[in-house]
Formats: C-alpha cells, structure tokens, sequence
C-alpha cells in the first residue's frame, strides 16, 4: 500500500482532476518495450514487402557505379551528376521502409497513454543533475526491474535468434551457390523473416511490461483521504471564499430591493419587525408582485424608503407576516391571499383618489383581513 510523504496511505482512487493534472504535466502510462514491439514488427513486415524492390534498384545502383566510362571517371562535375543520382535513387529506395518506421515510431506511443504534448516535461530538471540523486535512481527499485527486463529481453530474443538460425540453415548454404541478383533478394527475405520472428518474440516481455505499467501510473496517481477532501474543497470552492460571494449576492440582492420600492403601490410592515413591498400592473394582468421584503433593519431601511419617496404605509401585522414567509422576491402571491390584498390594493385606490382631491379619506383598514390558517404565520 501506498504511503504518502505525511505518513499516510493512498487508498483512494484518483479523480478526475488528478488525471487531467497528471496528463497535463506529460506523466502519463508509457512502454518503452511496447513502442520497440511496434518499430520492429513494422520494420520486418517492411522489409518484406518493399525488399524485392529495395534489392533491384540497390543492384541497379551498384551496375551504375562499377561500370563508369573512363571519360566520367576523369570529369569531376560527371563525378559529382553520378553521386547525386546515386543518392536520389537510394533515398527513393529506402523510402517506403522509413516511412514505415516513422509511422510505428509515432503510433507505438500513441497506443498506450494516447496522443499527448506537454510543454511542463520538456523543462529541464536541475534536480536531475544532483549526483546522490542519480545514484538512488541507479540502485532503486524501478532500476532492478529494468535491468532485470533488458537481461529477459536479452535472453528472449537470443532464444529466438539460435531457433530461427538454425532453420535457416539450408537457406544460407542455399545462398551460396545462388547468381548473385536472386541471393541477395533470398538474403533480404532470409533476414525479414528472421527479424519479424525475432520481434514476436518481444511480444512476451511487451504483454507483461504494459500491464505493469498501467498499475505503476495508477499507483503514482493513488490519493489519501486527505488529498481528496482538500481536492473536493479546491473544486467547490473554500468555505470562506462561498461565504463572501454569498454575502455579496445578499448585498446586490438588497440594493436591487431598495432601488425597486420608491415603483411600489404599498409597503404593508408589522409595523417594526417585517416589511413587504407589493407592485400590481393591472395591465400586465396577473396578481400583486413582491418587489420587496426585509425584517429587523432592512425592514426599518424600507420603511424609510418608502416615506422619502410618499409610498404608502399600511400597517397590517398578520398579512405582513404571511407574504414575508410565503412569497419569494419577484414572485406573486399566493392565490389564498388575493382577497386580503385586494382588499388592501382598493384602500390604497382610495387614499390616491382623496390625495388627489377627489374623494373622502376612507376608514381606517382593520386588521382583521381574510388570511387563511395554512398561510398565518403568528408572532
């Protein structure tokens, strides 16, 4: 089990961030074996495919080069026509081999840990270039396995080799006594095959590698509890950090509160402990919107507002309490309530039209409006 550098266990699964900050800094699954696997199975199989041709046009280019007029022999610039023809024909040979080879050197990699470029893994090191540093890498465990799969590959491959070669015995003493043109094209197919089962070989020491591999990287990416608590906090965010934005939310919340009460028909308080603000539009249809609503010192901030700006007050305890802790802000009210602040909206109607000089001032609003009993907060 995995310890970490405070003592404690890595038992934990990594998350996924882990991984996606793991795979940023480059370090991800890789298979040195894997990718030696891909380069040499592709270069057998090429060989194979493409040697006939390689062996025609390398002959073709040695008949070129060792039947030389004496006239271009003693002519320099014929010379140097001669070297680069030579070299276009030889690249031109060798072509469809190295492109092969790249193909595998790319795809090897890619097949184990995917496509990845980190710019973090190319940085230099310097911790790398401490001596005592070296020598703990040189005697540590991952070097033991190491040396121990370079000697397994050793020993693999040199099986590989003898059995192969001696089953090819009678093909190169055949080789011998064959015209020159068709032993080397036998040659080129004796050494393809021989690689390629050299190369199947290394499937062995590849199966076991690449497993170990995926266990080592899911080993280096392993979190304590700890870890993932911190993890999770980082994610979600620090708990003073939420605090403040929810205090700035309030805030912003109270501002676009106080900003909207001077548009208000009516502010109805308990009269000191709970303040609604209440707007209806009766051209937008619908019921009453809260605009607003506050208790303690916001609701005395509301109050003040609303006076400095000749809303009207209206003090009704109960209703104020049952739209407080019924109704959300920008919302309208519940249909148990119409009746009570209908019964409200028409005193205020009336106050507005004896302001205005047209009519008497109405009685007093009683506080005995039609509340129903699921929506009655008391006191």
């Amino acid at each position: 089990m995995a310890e970490s550098e405070s003592g404690q266990d890595k038992t934990e699964d990594p998350t996924d961030k882990r991984k996606k900050d793991s795979r940023d800094k480059g370090e991800v699954a890789r298979s040195k074996e894997l990718n030696t696997l891909a380069i040499m199975l592709v270069g057998a199989g090429a060989l194979l495919i493409f040697g006939g041709v390689l062996a025609q046009d390398m002959m073709e280019l040695m008949r070129l080069n060792f039947s030389l007029p004496r006239e271009v022999i003693l002519d320099q610039k014929s010379m140097g026509n001669y070297l680069m023809h030579s070299g276009q024909v030889a690249l031109w040979a060798i072509q469809p081999i190295m492109i092969s080879l790249v193909l595998a050197a790319l795809i090897g990699p890619i097949s184990l840990g995917g496509w990845l470029f980190s710019a973090s893994s190319l940085a230099p090191k310097f911790s790398r270039m401490n001596p005592l540093s070296g020598l703990k890498r040189m005697f540590s465990t991952k070097a033991l396995v190491e040396l121990l799969k370079a000697f397994a590959k050793f020993t693999i491959v040199l099986f590989v080799a003898l059995a192969v070669l001696s089953s090819d015995i009678a093909d190169l003493q055949r080789i011998a006594h064959e015209p020159l043109e068709t032993a080397i094209i036998h040659s080129i197919q004796v050494v393809g095959w021989s690689t390629l089962w050299m190369a199947c070989g290394l499937i062995i020491i590849a199966a076991v590698d690449v497993p170990v591999q995926l266990w080592e990287s899911h080993k280096k990416l392993l979190m304590t509890k700890q870890e993932v608590r911190d993890e999770h906090k980082d994610s979600d965010g620090r708990p003073e950090v939420k605090q403040r934005i929810r205090q700035l939310q309030r805030e912003m919340s109270q501002r676009r509160m106080m900003a909207a009460i001077p548009d208000a028909d009516v502010v109805i308080t308990n009269p000191t402990h709970y303040a609604v603000a209440l707007k209806y539009d009766p051209e937008k249809g619908g019921a009453p919107m809260l605009i607003a609503k506050g208790s303690d010192f916001l609701a005395l901030k509301m109050r003040e507002i609303a006076v400095a700006n000749e809303v009207l007050l209206l003090e009704s305890p109960a209703l104020a309490r049952s739209i407080y802790y019924s109704t959300e802000l920008d919302q309208e009210i519940p249909g148990g309530l119409y009746l009570a602040v209908a019964q409200v909206l028409a005193y205020v109607y009336q106050i507005r039209q004896h302001r205005a000089g047209k009519g008497k001032r109405p009685d007093p609003l009683k506080d005995d409006l039609p509340i129903p009993p699921d929506l009655r907060r008391d006191s």
